[in-house]
């Protein structure tokens, strides 16, 4: 579901338990998010805000984040007012998704104060608040002045305001009945529309649930419910409520049929049907964690390799339109042996023609039927010179189709080599990584290299997995690593596999001399070439696998283009979490 005040109400209760705690360290990733590390219960817990337009959240994470080499402004103020502050309790607005932490701090003249760190969760609205005790705003993630907003300002100075309220029931204070009956009486709506416009914190997808509940063989209006229905809706409603209590509800996950994470809730969801399986976790924090991990990653990275990717992207296109246009010249020189033979035909009538000539209609000799044909010619021409210029067309598009097929060539492999590092900025998982990419485009002049602001080339290991039989699988991050690993690194008798004409990473076993690799080691590589690949959302890959001594690189072929013969094909299905399981932290 949505991450709607109900849900967020579970994750106060988490953050409550560390109540006492001290801010150990504060980090910005990126200008929507702030990682708080609070020390206390034995240990350091990693609390991540955002206030991602796309994914505004609030939750303790495991994931490690890269951070900036500077940190933000905002986030040295965070560090001068939070640093060594203790967590004093959160407070939440109703059941609206605004949740304040309270910290107790000491400023410049070493009195104790209170701090509020204001967390909003409201879509493109989202933002991180820090005021003082009276309400003043220190400052905040998003500034926001007059000319966004008319109607509530964010700004250093200013006193914080809460949003304007919704006027619905707050089920932490209303009873199930009330609950209920305000819901029967109100409009009459679909019942899951009718909850979603009366309860206070309730996503579409718990109002879904509930009237799910209410109404197992299909949802009615509210003036249309038995009264088996009615006591249906009442009693669910309060299981609602008692999840709801702290020590209450249940963190699940719901996951498709290729165990991805569609949905997650505090209480089982029996809405989906099959295809569809209910996982339930260790904490509501763990649920979004999981949930939120892997696309925030995939949007951190976006968003840093935006002006590459847009570059490349160019690049593609431009590649494509001229490859269409070339292929287009080369179709219509296919039929230049026609013009040969015409002029042919015309050297063989010259004694029956005359200047001025417009056409001359004579026998096809090429044709088995020696039926009559009708050959243009350019009245300002003598007979012979229009032969001539037929041939000279004749020859011009020989060329032509010689030096187009080069040209087709070498554009669809430099097509071919555009899309793998698309693919590699797709499946970028660090700074360091993109960095990398960026030295690689800097190194086949797609890019300048700026001297003055350029960093020292860095250093990637590959990507490295240990099978279930102990073998080390190293897969390039790049394919400047996938040149080194395959034709620098690798041994004659390791195997290389590599998705079969799909843009992906090189991905190599180290075999240690061994000659006889474990089926089950072929395959564990096969779906980490596979989930390294452009392929990776995809299901039934073939994945080609041979020898390193198979393995060379024409000569003149761009970074981590090769060439194989002989080899054998496996059809993997990628699966992200498998492979992750493998990789070696």
């Amino acid at each position: 579901m949505a991450f709607d005040g109900a849900f967020l109400h579970k994750i106060k209760q988490e953050i409550d338990a560390l109540a006492g705690s001290r801010v150990d360290k504060i980090s910005q990733p990126d200008r929507e998010t702030i990682i708080i590390v609070l020390r206390g219960n034995g240990g350091n817990h990693k609390l991540l805000l955002s206030a991602s337009a796309a994914a505004a959240k609030l939750h303790f994470t495991k994931n490690s984040i890269e951070n900036p080499k500077a940190a933000p402004m905002f986030c040295m103020l965070l560090r001068k007012h939070l640093g060594s502050g203790k967590l004093l309790r959160t407070e939440q607005e109703g059941m609206d998704r605004i949740l304040t932490l309270v910290f107790e701090c000491v400023n410049e003249l070493g009195d104790r104060v209170e701090l509020r760190l204001v967390c909003e969760i409201m879509g493109r609205h989202s933002n991180i608040i820090l005021t003082d005790a009276s309400g003043k705003i220190l400052d905040a993630a998003k500034r926001v002045d007059f000319v966004t907003s008319e109607v509530r300002q964010i700004l250093p100075g200013i006193t914080y305001r809460l949003p304007p309220m919704q006027d619905k029931l707050n089920p932490l204070t209303a009873t199930a009945q009330q609950m209920g009956d305000q819901i029967l009486s109100g409009r009459d709506i679909p019942l899951s529309k009718g909850i979603l416009e009366q309860i206070q914190g309730f996503s579409p997808t718990l109002c879904r649930e509930i009237a799910h509940f209410a109404c197992p063989q299909g949802e009615q209006t509210a003036a249309n419910l038995t009264e088996e229905q009615q006591r249906r809706l009442v009693f669910y409603l309060g299981v609602v409520k008692t999840a709801l209590e702290p020590g209450g509800g249940t963190p699940v996950m719901v996951r498709d049929s290729r165990d991805k994470p569609v949905e997650f809730g505090f209480l089982e969801l029996s809405q989906y049907g099959q295809g569809y399986t209910i996982q339930k976790m260790d904490s509501f924090s763990a649920v979004l964690d999981e949930f939120y991990g892997a696309r925030d990653l995939a949007e951190r990275m976006r968003q840093k390799s935006a002006d590459l990717h847009k570059l490349l992207a160019n690049v593609r296109d431009r590649l494509v339109r001229k490859l269409a246009a070339q292929q287009q010249e080369l179709e219509q020189s296919q039929d230049r042996e026609i013009k040969k033979q015409w002029g042919d035909i015309i050297s063989a009538n010259l004694y029956s023609m005359y200047k001025g000539q417009t056409v001359l209609h004579t026998v096809n000799f090429y044709s088995p039927d020696q039926e009559e044909i009708d050959i243009p010619l350019d009245p300002m021409l003598a007979p012979a010179k229009n032969a001539q210029r037929y041939y000279n067309e004749y020859r011009k598009e020989a060329t032509a189709d010689a030096k187009l097929r080069e040209l087709i060539e070498k554009g669809t492999q430099e097509l071919a080599y555009i899309e793998t590092v698309l693919g590699e900025l797709a499946r970028a998982e660090t700074e360091a990584e993109l960095q990398g990419i960026r030295e690689e485009a800097v190194s086949q002049g797609y890019l300048r290299l700026q001297s003055q602001t350029s960093r020292k080339p860095v250093k990637l290991a590959p990507r490295r997995y240990r099978s279930s039989d102990g073998f080390l699988i190293l897969s390039g991050r790049n394919n400047l690593q996938n040149d080194q690993l395959t034709l620098r690194e690798a041994s004659n008798y390791d195997l290389w596999l590599h998705t079969q004409k799909i843009p992906g990473s090189h991905t190599i076993i180290i075999t240690d001399g061994v000659r006889e690799i474990p089926q089950r080691t072929i395959e564990e590589a096969a779906v980490i070439a596979a989930c390294n690949s452009s392929a990776r959302e995809s299901a039934k890959v073939p994945v080609d696998y041979t020898y390193i001594k198979n393995v060379r690189k024409p000569r003149g072929a761009r970074p981590g283009m090769v060439i194989y013969d002989p080899y054998q094909t496996a059809i993997v299905d990628p699966d992200l979490k498998r492979a992750e399981a493998l990789r070696e932290k």
